[in-house]
This record gives C-alpha cells, sequence and structure tokens, in this order.
C-alpha cells in the first residue's frame, strides 16, 4: 500500500470513528443526566422529611439509593464494547475481604465483561508509613479529582457517624470554591423506636477539606468510581 493509500485509509478511519465516539459520549452524558434527575426526584418526593433507611431493601439507605437511581436507568443503555450485556452496578466489597483497611470504600471487582461499566478514576487509602499532614495533602488531592457523574464511596468517621457512606457527585470539583457537590442519603438522620430514618440531600456543598477529614483517618479512604467512555442506547 502506498503511502497515500495509507493515509487515504487512515482519514476514512477517523471519518468512521468520531461520529461514534461523539455518539457514545453523548449517551454516557444523557445517563449521567438521568441519574442525577432520579435522585433529584427522589429529592422532592421526600419534601425534607425522614424517610425510613433502615431494612436492606429501603431506597433510602445510603448504598441502596445510589444503586436505585443506576438501576432505574440502566436498561436503557449498554458498553460498546460489551453490547449485549446488561449494565450492573457493584456491591460493596465484604468487609472481610477489606483487610487491613475498613469496610466501606471498595466494591466487589465485577469485570467490565459481566456489566460493570465503571472504572477506579482516584483512590485515597490512608497510609501510616506517611505524617497525617502528608496523607491530609493526598486526600485533599483526590477530592479534587471529583467529577460530575462520579460515584463516591467512603469509610469515614466524622461529625455523622463512623463506617461506610455513598454518594453521587453532581458537579465537577470546583477549584474557585474549593467545593463539591454532591447527592446521597441517609448521611443525616436519626433513630425512632430503634429504626433508622434518613434524609434524602441534593445539591448538598462541602469545601473539600470537609470531605477529606472525614475519611483522612487509619485504616480508611474513599473511592471515586467513573462511567467508562463508551455507553451507548441501548
Amino acid at each position: 500500500m502506498t503511502v497515500l493509500k495509507k493515509i487515504a485509509a487512515l482519514l476514512l478511519l477517523l471519518v468512521l470513528l468520531v461520529p461514534a465516539a461523539r455518539a457514545e459520549e453523548a449517551a454516557r452524558k444523557e445517563f449521567i443526566d438521568q441519574i442525577i434527575e432520579t435522585g433529584h426526584q427522589l429529592y422532592v418526593r421526600a419534601g425534607g422529611k425522614l424517610q425510613r433507611a433502615h431494612y436492606a431493601s429501603d431506597i433510602y439507605v445510603c448504598k441502596n439509593f445510589t444503586v436505585h437511581v443506576f438501576n432505574e436507568n440502566a436498561k436503557n443503555y449498554r458498553m460498546a464494547e460489551y453490547p449485549d450485556v446488561k449494565l450492573v452496578i457493584p456491591d460493596n466489597l465484604p468487609s472481610k475481604e477489606c483487610k487491613p483497611y475498613s469496610y466501606g470504600f471498595y466494591w466487589k471487582d465485577i469485570p467490565a465483561s459481566q456489566g460493570n461499566p465503571f472504572y477506579v478514576a482516584a483512590q485515597f487509602k490512608y497510609d501510616a508509613k506517611l505524617s497525617k499532614k502528608e496523607n491530609m495533602a493526598l486526600a485533599l488531592d483526590f477530592m479534587k479529582q471529583v467529577k460530575r457523574g462520579d460515584y463516591f464511596q467512603m469509610s469515614a468517621k466524622y461529625y455523622y457517624g463512623v463506617g461506610a457512606h455513598s454518594a453521587i457527585m453532581i458537579s465537577d470539583y470546583d477549584p474557585a470554591t474549593n467545593t463539591v457537590h454532591w447527592m446521597d442519603s441517609n448521611m443525616l438522620g436519626e433513630k425512632k423506636n430503634g429504626i433508622r430514618y434518613g434524609k434524602v440531600q441534593y445539591d448538598a456543598v462541602k469545601d473539600i477539606s470537609w470531605w477529606a477529614e472525614a475519611f483522612c483517618v487509619k485504616t480508611r479512604g474513599a473511592t471515586l468510581y467513573r462511567l467508562r467512555d463508551d455507553i451507548i442506547k441501548k
């Protein structure tokens, strides 16, 4: 093949690939928008009132909330690499498999070939070999990686409690204000007659140092799970 033919073949390939890439970008954005809108609808429906977040089937448990808004929309999408595989969202990794770290900031390692459309975009694990100050710097850098649509998973020890928490980031990290915006359920809540009730939050906002201080604790950490780029409409 001559040089000119090779160039022509390459240009043709680019012409074919660009529309496909744009379609995937649009589908991914639409999927994220729909996930966030579903969370917003649950927030509006709650009307500021606490919702039961006690039993394994309650969608207002923090992890259940993030899984529910995913499942409500995932049926309409696939991955271009695996177009025949139904999308799934992994459960949290069992506590015994998280050792020596605390439960809560790892998901089960489900491959994309089995329907997991997420990858680890960033992760912070407290390093006992480093100083608290050095760990905090790493935790803050981690929070600066936040993008709209990221699924946020942490194991924390902070004002609202100790343990795992799940949230979905609804905007990119804002360097001008040093903040992130998110939605979640059951970060805030209370018990009534032994039953846990949680508050649904939408467009909650905090300085990234607030988040970093929550999970920058020995044995704890946080992960950002991000949708792959090759999301397509079913």
